[in-house]
């Protein structure tokens, strides 16, 4: 397939070339333009463009750029692009980076909001591994202890296209249901950043809860916001899954109900 990404920070980064990697050609953009993704290119085997060409002549979609850069995307980016291609949404929204978004609040799944400021539905999937885990930890389809990897969305042909991906990527897809069902997989909920296998998702996004997604989201947030030297080392994926669990962990003595 031919895909585009828009964002070449870590994920987009890892992305381009673990899509690479699985025979797909990859396109990758950011906000400054393809001049500055010259060594990414290099390092990844993807061609750098600008974000509207990213959405050109493409099969798929990755929009992997933090939350609050999502409203500053060109109004007409996806004008003349065709309906059956696949956007992908692998944000996560965080206060202390993307300000406060009144529609969370409110209640919106934060993919929802995403197709709003787009104008076009998106399959909400690989936002629930960090750098590390994508980069590392895809194993061979059968492999004990396989990490799985949630995918919600509406449209069944879209849905069946990304749960392909994440399998040919080395994890296990799980098909989580409707947009609507996606908040069980943001930032705080039990299937978040805790590298389970298709057993635990599967009882993760049934236990996930609002209230305490969102105290635990925080604690994180403390944890791992402001400049790159406070963030502990994550060099190995497992350290990034030991922190988010440990605070799993501590919201649920905090309150046991949850």
């Amino acid at each position: 397939m031919k895909i585009g990404i828009i964002g070449a920070a870590s994920m987009g980064q890892i992305l381009a070339g673990k899509l690479i990697e699985a025979g797909h050609a990859v396109k990758v953009s950011n906000s400054r333009g393809p001049e500055t993704l010259e060594d990414i290119a290099a390092k990844t085997g993807a061609t750098a463009v600008s974000v509207s060409d990213a959405v050109k002549d493409v099969d798929v979609v990755f929009i992997a750029i933090p939350t609050r850069a999502v409203p500053h995307l060109p109004n007409d980016l996806f004008e003349g692009v065709p309906e059956d291609v696949v956007v992908i949404d692998i944000t996560n929204t965080f206060p202390w980076r993307d300000g406060l978004i009144q529609a969370f609040d409110d209640g919106v799944p934060e993919s929802r909001w995403v197709c709003a400021q787009i104008g076009r539905p998106v399959i909400k999937a690989f936002n629930t591994v960090g750098f590390p885990t994508l980069h590392a930890e895809g194993r061979p389809a059968g492999t004990p202890g396989r990490i799985a990897m949630p995918v919600a969305g509406d449209d069944a042909r879209a849905k069946d296209i990304v749960l392909q991906l994440v399998e040919q990527m080395g994890f296990d897809a799980v098909d989580a249901g409707s947009l609507d069902d996606s908040w069980r997989q943001q930032p705080g909920t039990p299937a978040y950043c805790t590298d389970l296998d298709v057993h635990g998702v599967k009882e993760g996004l049934a236990r996930a809860d609002t209230a305490n997604a969102r105290k635990r989201r925080d604690i994180a947030s403390e944890i791992f916001s402001g400049p790159g030297e406070n963030l502990p080392p994550v060099s190995d994926p497992k350290d990034l899954v030991a922190i988010i669990r440990a605070i799993y962990r501590a919201v649920n003595k905090m309150n046991p109900a949850a």
